[in-house]
This record gives C-alpha cells, sequence and structure tokens, in this order.
C-alpha cells in the first residue's frame, strides 16, 4: 500500500506521508530522559573515570557514542538500563490525546503513516498493540533499526528506504513528507533531511535555542488532519 501512495502524491501534492515521534506525541509516559541519561553517565563513569565537564548535560545519543569510541564493553550495560527505564515507564504509557485522530485523519487524506522514535522495538511494539495504535502505522522505526538515535537522521535512512522506489528517490520521500514531534530532537533530525517539520507542543524556546523553525505548533494533536489538509491544497 505505501509505495503506490507516494508513487501517486509526489506528483501535485505537498504532502504524501506524515512521520510521528512516539513519546509525548501519540502516548504520554514518565519517561525522564535527563535521570535515565544521569544514570547512564553515572554507571559509564564508575568503570573510566568522571567525563569531561561541560555546561550542558550529556544526553543518551552522546554517552552511546563516547561509549562505543572509548569503552565498548560497556554499551550493552548502557542499554539494559535504558530498557528497563523505557520498559517501566512504556506499561504507563497512555493515548495523547487526539493521536488516534490524527493518525486516522492522515490516513484518510491517503497519506502514509510512518513512526521514528528513539526507544527500543521490544517495548514500542507492544504498547503500539495495546493501545491500538500499530494498526494505523505503515512503518515503525526504532533504534534497533537506526546507527544513531535521533537529533541525529539516521532513522530518516530506513524511512526514504521503504516508501521510496530506490536509492534516488530519498529527496522526493522528503519533499513529500512531514515529521511530527514535541521536541527539538524531532526538529534537528528533520531538518537534516530537509524535512518540515511540525511541533506538537513543543517548549518554544528550547526549539529557538536548537535553531528549529516548524512550518507549524499545535496544540492539539487532533487538528493535524485540517493542516495537512490545507498545506496538500496549497495553504
Amino acid at each position: 500500500m505505501t509505495k503506490p501512495i507516494l508513487a501517486r502524491l509526489w506528483y501535485g501534492h505537498s504532502v504524501g506521508l506524515c512521520v510521528f515521534d512516539l513519546d509525548h506525541t501519540l502516548v504520554r509516559t514518565p519517561l525522564d530522559l535527563a535521570a535515565m541519561a544521569a544514570d547512564m553517565q553515572a554507571l559509564l563513569e564508575r568503570a573510566r573515570g568522571p567525563l569531561p565537564a561541560r555546561a550542558e548535560r550529556w544526553r543518551v545519543g552522546e554517552l552511546i557514542a563516547r561509549c562505543r569510541a572509548e569503552a565498548a564493553d560497556l554499551e550493552p550495560a548502557l542499554w539494559a538500563l535504558a530498557l528497563e527505564r523505557e520498559a517501566r515507564a512504556m506499561d504507563a504509557a497512555a493515548l495523547e490525546p487526539g493521536a488516534r485522530a490524527a493518525l486516522t485523519g492522515a490516513r484518510r487524506l491517503g497519506l502514509g503513516t510512518a513512526l521514528w522514535t528513539n526507544n527500543a522495538r521490544a517495548i514500542t511494539l507492544p504498547a503500539l498493540g495495546r493501545l491500538g495504535l500499530e494498526a494505523l502505522l505503515d512503518l515503525v522505526v526504532t533504534r534497533d533499526d537506526m546507527r544513531a538515535l535521533k537529533p541525529d537522521p539516521d532513522g530518516w535512512r530506513v524511512i526514504a528506504g521503504h516508501f521510496g522506489g530506490g536509492p534516488g528517490d530519498a529527496a522526493a520521500v522528503a519533499r513529500a513528507a512531514v515529521v511530527v514531534g514535541d521536541s527539538w530532537v524531532d526538529g534537528r533530525a528533520a531538518a537534516a533531511v530537509g524535512v518540515p517539520f511540525v511541533a506538537y507542543r513543543a517548549d518554544r524556546a528550547s526549539l529557538a535555542r536548537f535553531r528549529v523553525t516548524p512550518v507549524a505548533h499545535l496544540d492539539e494533536l487532533h487538528h493535524l488532519p485540517a493542516w495537512l489538509a490545507a498545506r496538500g491544497n496549497g495553504g
């Protein structure tokens, strides 16, 4: 289904694919990424000594990258810690208000739908099934499918490969897509591949700080299909 949709919509339409973040976009969870990163940093420092001091906190993707470069033997332990925190948070996950309406509305417009999340597949798919979202997504891309976490854009490689017919279609997929997310991380990943970003209840100061410029801000997710329809009609 997905490739015919995109092949039809490259020509003459502004939007043919809607790509969603997961946490705090389609679902609400108590996952605290800052706390997770702090625990991962502590684990790494206990084994290898203090990381360089800096004004910014260390983030999960940065810690994983540093671990791979300097302490590869510790990477499984870092991922195990992350997975345990994610599993607890996803057990408590609930639908974000308007999530189902956003997905069903996008599909009624003839758009492909995809998920692009830094979470693990082992905890993402059961949650999507339990919350009734799995059947509304044409593609699910998790960290197991990527070589680097968002804001690195590597996940787009998987998305473009799925929805495009060949290597040369990546730019066409990007031109026909939008990314919807709650964080500068989503916006930076989208910008890196030239895809417009729709910010859902995102912190505007954080977006400005990381030089993310959304094409739209949404306070209610159920408004997304109307925005997509307007953009598809040149609005």
